[in-house]
């Protein structure tokens, strides 16, 4: 994976066409980018990204942001009971509580 600009580029090395191709992802636009070597296939996930935006600002749109740090969670009410509980239980809010537990689940995620 690879940062830049607040954005994700997400990286796989196609071995039959010996090129590295990649996309940005958590968007709903699609920018895909591609090279021969990491440092091509860097540079053109980077100038994916500022033509991505230079676009959006020519046509006076906002770019997509890839997170928010909002996101809608559904989830059976049976469940949202027992996180509600445990969220209680541990004197903290439901969001809280959510916030913590994914914390602690992807800490060793980068």
């Amino acid at each position: 994976m690879m940062q830049y600009k607040g954005y994700t580029g997400k990286v796989e090395f196609d071995s039959e066409a010996d090129i590295f191709h990649g996309e940005v992802i958590g968007l709903r636009d699609v920018i895909t980018f591609q090279g021969r070597t990491v440092d091509e296939v860097k540079d053109a996930f980077r100038g994916s990204v500022d033509d991505y935006l230079a676009f959006c600002a020519k046509r006076g749109e906002e770019p997509e942001k890839p997170f928010t740090g909002k996101f809608v969670l559904r989830l059976p009410p049976d469940l949202h009971r027992k996180a509600y509980i445990a969220a209680k239980k541990s004197g903290s809010s439901l969001n809280s509580w959510i916030l913590q537990t994914l914390e602690h689940s992807t800490e060793n995620v980068s």
